[in-house]
C-alpha cells in the first residue's frame, strides 16, 4: 500500500465555513473542483451524515450491484471502491473529484455534503441518492470518538464541549438537523431513497430489499441472505476491506477509536448524563419542530 502521508497545516486544523457549513481544511482546499465537479446521470449517490452509517450502506450498495460476489467486494478498501466527492488534501491520494474522473460509469459516489452544497451539475441530472439517517445522540457520540482519532479534524474537546458544539452545528458538515431536514424535503422532487440507521439494525434484510427495489434488480434469496451475513457488523468490522484498518495512524488512529466501534443504537444512554440529555431534547424539540421527519433514539 502506498504511504499515506498529510500536508504539515493539515492535522486537528481548525474549521473552514463553506457557505455557512463547518468543513475540514482538506475538503475547502479543493472546493474549486467539488463546485465544478461533472455528474453523470447514471452515478449513485450515497449521501450521509458522518458516523450514519455511510460505509455500512456503501458496503450494502457495492454488494447488489455486484450480484452478492463477496470476492468482487474484496477487490480494494471501501473508500476506493466508493469514493468520497468532496475529500482532498491528502498527499499521494488524489482528490476525490480527480479520482471519479478517471473512473468508467456508473460511478458510486459517496458524500457527507448538505445538500445545498452539491456541485452545480448534480440538479442538471437525475441521478438516484441512497441517503442514510441515523438519529442526533447516536451520531453524536460515535462522531466524537471518530474526531478523536481522525487527524483531519480538530481535536473534539470533552464530550460537554463537543455536545454543545454539535447542538450548534460547530462540526463537521455543519448542523445534523439542516442535513437531515434537507434531505428529506427534497425526496419529493429527486430520486432519493431516504434509510434509517435504527431500521437497518432492527431489520437488515427488509431494507436491504428497498435497496434492491429502488436500484431495480432482481436478486435470488440465497444472494440476499449472502449479502445480509456479509453486511452484519461484526463481519464488517473483521473485514480490512470495510473496517479501514489499512488507513495509517498518521490520519485516523485506531488506538483511540476504532472507526466500527460499536455499531449500536441507543449507545447514547451510557455517555448523556441527565442534564445534557435534558437539554439536548429540549434543542432538539426547537429545531425538529415543523417537520414530519421522525427519528428512533433506541430500538
Amino acid at each position: 500500500m502506498e504511504k499515506i502521508e498529510l500536508p504539515e497545516e493539515y492535522p486537528r486544523k481548525e474549521w473552514k465555513i463553506m457557505q455557512g457549513v463547518h468543513m475540514t481544511q482538506a475538503c475547502v482546499d479543493n472546493w474549486e473542483n467539488v463546485d465544478v465537479f461533472q455528474v453523470r446521470s447514471d452515478d449513485l449517490f450515497i449521501a450521509s451524515y458522518p458516523k450514519s452509517g455511510t460505509t455500512w450502506i456503501s458496503e450494502i450498495v457495492d454488494m447488489i450491484l455486484n450480484n452478492g460476489d463477496v470476492e468482487k467486494c474484496k477487490r480494494d478498501s471501501i473508500h476506493n471502491r466508493v469514493v468520497m466527492l468532496e475529500l482532498a488534501g491528502i498527499k499521494t491520494m488524489l482528490p476525490g473529484t480527480e479520482l471519479l474522473s478517471k473512473m468508467p460509469s456508473p460511478r458510486l459516489i459517496k458524500t457527507h455534503l448538505p445538500i445545498q452544497l452539491l456541485p452545480k451539475s448534480f440538479w442538471e441530472n437525475n441521478c438516484k441518492i441512497v441517503y442514510v439517517a441515523r438519529n442526533a445522540k447516536d451520531v453524536a457520540v460515535s462522531s466524537y470518538y471518530f474526531y478523536s482519532a481522525n487527524k483531519l479534524h480538530p481535536h473534539p474537546g470533552t464530550m460537554q464541549e463537543y455536545l454543545e458544539n454539535f447542538k450548534a452545528g460547530r462540526v463537521s458538515f455543519g448542523s445534523w438537523y439542516d442535513h437531515v431536514k434537507g434531505w428529506w424535503e427534497k425526496r419529493m422532487d429527486l430520486p432519493i431513497l431516504y434509510l434509517f440507521y435504527e431500521d437497518m439494525k432492527e431489520d437488515l434484510r427488509r431494507e436491504i430489499l428497498k435497496v434492491v427495489g429502488f436500484l431495480e434488480k432482481h436478486l435470488d434469496n440465497d444472494v440476499l441472505e449472502k449479502i445480509v451475513r456479509h453486511a452484519s457488523f461484526d463481519v464488517m468490522k473483521d473485514n480490512p476491506m470495510t473496517n479501514y484498518s489499512l488507513i495509517p495512524s498518521i490520519l485516523l488512529d485506531q488506538s483511540i477509536s476504532p472507526f466500527m466501534r460499536k455499531g449500536v443504537s441507543g449507545d447514547w444512554k451510557n455517555y448523556f448524563t441527565v442534564e445534557q440529555n435534558n437539554k439536548f431534547d429540549e434543542d432538539y424539540r426547537k429545531k425538529m419542530s415543523g417537520t414530519t421527519l421522525c427519528f428512533r433514539t433506541e430500538i
